[in-house]
């Protein structure tokens, strides 16, 4: 179970960041869980980006870490990036390119459950007040939500929080470009993660967006944002293991689980004659047990360009 939402100062905001890095896990998330609006410094970017060959040296395609929403006018396309999506004859993203009505309709399906307590009832006492505060801004009331599930409600409260657009997202992006597409997961693959969490579980990710309604200024997405920016791949493998993340059945249900699905499929992938371009959230790239090394178990030599 994530850790108590009952913790002081610092330990609740690291366990928002958890939430934060939605930004850089799950795109469906942001399609309800905008970040905040953020500014970030001016840089040349570099997000991350390597190059795939098989055993032989022949190139396969190649590996972007993405992030599934930014403020306007970020600027993250790079000439090495262009050169990969120029040579490539496929994209392969995480979910496909789904209307936001056939969006809310599977969100819809999967966020209803009849019987459910009253949000107020889902917090503990400490947190009562702001979510009653958060409802109010929201325009909604506790008994609103005693049709929905949890997670759904976390994840919809979260969206009154931010001036964030997930239509600035990278994989949106990159979807535009290409009319040969492949889907690594799904939209309703990718929101029954969340459907899926025990219900302990997804009152502590209301409780996270409770304390972020009181802190909002102190969120830490500008900072995942300009690690993602940077390609800063180190700081990203540490923040898989804080916060959220920290908890080993959210690790694996949100990371590792669906990286090892995930490269399975990549390999198939990769055996076709024609290159590919893999653009995921940029936390799946991270560590020993991104895909980046989980290919490299496979046989591929993998080597960072960007």
């Amino acid at each position: 179970m994530i850790p108590s939402a009952i913790e002081t100062g610092r330990n609740i905001r690291r366990k928002f960041q958890g939430l934060a890095m939605c930004a850089l896990l799950a795109p469906i998330a942001l399609a309800s869980c905008s970040p905040p609006a953020i500014e970030l410094a001016e840089a040349d970017p570099a997000p991350a980006l390597w190059l795939i060959e098989d055993k032989d040296g022949l190139r396969e395609g190649w590996l972007f870490g993405t992030i599934h929403a930014l403020p306007d006018g970020v600027n993250w396309r790079t000439h090495a990036l262009e050169r990969a999506l120029e040579q490539s004859d496929w994209l392969a993203t995480e979910i496909e390119d789904v209307s936001s009505r056939e969006l809310s309709n599977i969100f819809s399906a999967l966020a209803t459950s009849a019987g459910e307590p009253p949000l107020l009832d889902r917090v503990e006492q400490p947190y009562r007040a702001d979510l009653a505060k958060l409802l109010a801004n929201a325009k909604m009331d506790s008994n609103d939500y005693t049709a929905t599930e949890t997670w759904a409600a976390a994840l919809s409260l979260a969206q009154t929080l931010s001036d964030g657009d997930a239509a600035n997202g990278v994989d949106r992006a990159l979807i535009a470009q290409f009319d040969a597409r492949l889907v690594l997961e799904g939209a309703r693959n990718q929101l029954r993660i969340f459907d899926r969490l025990p219900e302990a579980d997804q009152r502590d990710l209301l409780e996270a967006i409770v304390v972020e309604s009181r802190e909002a200024e102190t969120s830490d997405a500008g900072d995942l944002a300009q690690l993602w920016l940077a390609g800063d791949m180190a700081a990203l493998a540490k923040e898989n293991t804080e916060g959220m993340l920290a908890d080993p059945e959210l690790r694996a249900a949100l990371l590792t689980d669906r990286n090892e699905k995930w490269v399975k499929q990549i390999d198939t992938w990769l055996e076709r004659e024609e290159l590919i371009t893999i653009a995921v959230g940029a936390a799946h790239l991270a560590g020993d047990d991104g895909l980046p090394e989980l290919l490299r178990q496979r046989g591929y030599t993998v080597i960072r360009i960007q």
